[in-house]
């Protein structure tokens, strides 16, 4: 994904950018820098999620080998276990904190969402049920962008919730292919959909951050 948007007088110069709709093309701007931000933080959480499993994989697998020959080397199984149990901690401390950064992301969020239901709110009392004539921009109303927030709020919340529990599980399983699985569904975020990067796009179109 493209790197952040600024917000600037130069990108903010169509037509009367003022007011509700210089509040909502700015809100554009920030659904698309946590959106960037997310992703960095899912690429770290995968980085340490991978660790993580690697560790528990290993330790399972030593595991394994005491109970075969436990008295080859009575004192050393101790050791390599508690070893094993701290860097397991450590890792999963790591992704704790990662994903302490994507709840406040998704807090963000709730606030911009907050924010357009607000705006749509303004506009139902302004111009009744059926909405403005005059698009803020180029076709939408007040009622697209807050469906728009909505949709992005909801995928972001679901796979924040995902994440959690694949953090809850990741430490106790020791079955290399269930460990696969919460990998994969870490890295691919099936939360967000392609439908979900379909409508961020069609609301930087929409407001003038990208093209027509």
């Amino acid at each position: 994904m493209e790197g952040d948007i600024t917000v600037t007088q130069a990108n903010r110069k169509c037509s009367a950018v003022t007011g509700s709709t210089r509040k909502i093309k700015d809100n554009a701007a920030d659904w698309h820098n946590l959106m960037v931000r997310w992703e960095s933080l899912n690429e770290d959480g995968f980085n340490i999620a991978g660790n993580l499993v690697a560790i528990r994989l290993t330790r399972s697998q030593s595991d394994q080998l005491v109970v075969v020959d436990e008295s080859s080397s009575p004192s050393s199984a101790p050791s390599q276990q508690t070893g094993g149990a701290a860097e397991l901690h450590d890792e999963c401390c790591k992704l704790q904190d990662v994903i302490d950064r994507m709840v406040v992301v998704v807090k963000k969020m709730e606030r911009l969402t907050a924010s357009q239901q607000g705006f749509q709110d303004l506009e139902n009392f302004q111009f009744g049920l059926e909405g403005r004539k005059c698009p803020l921009f180029h076709s939408w109303t007040g009622k697209h962008f807050n469906e728009s927030s909505c949709v992005l709020l909801d995928s972001f919340s679901q796979e924040l919730k995902l994440k959690q529990t694949i953090l809850q599980e990741l430490a106790h399983t020791a079955t290399s292919d269930l460990c696969m699985v919460y990998l994969s569904c870490w890295l691919h975020q099936p939360f967000i959909t392609p439908q979900t990067r379909l409508t961020l796009e069609a609301l930087l179109l929409e407001t003038g951050h990208h093209p027509l």
